[in-house]
């Protein structure tokens, strides 16, 4: 006897069911999948562009000393400013007196740090080294340009002098000397004479003449030149080079 019509439609429904339901497991799967992919897309992308930004036009860096006051924050108890880098002075001009600039500490500066670093220090740098927190590294360092290949700088009587003319410097930290170290200096070329804004706070080309590198800096320790603070948000603007240095009629022997 053959099989009621009513069962074989009876045994052949749960089938019928279950196949777009496993279709429609497999579409969300793919789904899910596409947009695992797009993101992890979108951030490599970033991250690539975010390098080459960095290593090409601009940096951020955190200023995490005194040495610049009043003009960069970085004082104990203030948030430390962050300021953009543009790294492309040679197609820009190259380095001009009173300059802002971020250079590599080749000449042994600073004392490097012998604490390890926690993970909090570790995330930071990873960021930064792709390019998406400021730097905070311990072998850069801030100063103000003050004197290029060529200028005679000298400090007497208080007062700073590059080829004879007083600077006015109205950005010097209030209350603090343009420069309480007396010294005569010729520039060579290829190098910079830098000093910081808070001169008594700076430890800068001053306190370093009787050093292998005599107190200069070579340009090609140069990163770039600070042009903007980006943060706080209540200290963003643009970092401009003083008229003083316009006033200079002298031009250095290049």
């Amino acid at each position: 006897m053959s099989q009621p019509a009513g069962n074989r439609l009876r045994d052949t429904r749960p089938g019928l069911r279950r196949q777009p339901h496993q279709q429609s497991g497999n579409g969300a799967t793919r789904r899910r999948r596409s947009l695992l992919q797009e993101t992890a897309g979108i951030l490599v992308t970033a991250v690539v562009v975010s390098l080459i930004i960095k290593t090409v036009l601009v940096q951020a860096f955190f200023i995490p000393s005194g040495s610049m006051e009043p003009t960069l924050h970085g004082c104990p108890g203030c948030l430390g400013d962050r300021v953009l880098v543009n790294k492309l002075t040679d197609q820009m001009g190259g380095v001009s007196r009173g300059d802002i600039v971020v250079f590599h500490d080749s000449s042994g500066w600073l004392t490097p740090a012998s604490s390890t670093p926690g993970l909090e220090s570790r995330v930071q740098d990873a960021l930064a080294t792709i390019g998406l927190a400021p730097t905070t590294s311990e072998s850069d360092l801030v100063k103000r340009v003050i004197g290029i290949g060529g200028d005679t700088v000298e400090g007497r009587g208080g007062k700073v002098y590059v080829n004879g003319t007083q600077l006015d410097e109205p950005y010097v930290f209030s209350g603090s000397s343009p420069s309480d170290v007396d010294f005569r200096v010729t520039v060579p070329v290829g190098k910079l004479w830098v000093m910081g804004d808070h001169r008594s706070e700076s430890a800068d080309s001053r306190f370093h003449m009787h050093d292998p590198g005599k107190g200069f800096i070579p340009m090609k320790d140069v990163v770039g030149r600070a042009f903007v603070i980006v943060w706080p948000l209540d200290r963003i603007g643009s970092l401009s080079r003083p008229v003083t240095f316009d006033r200079l009629s002298v031009s250095p022997r290049r």
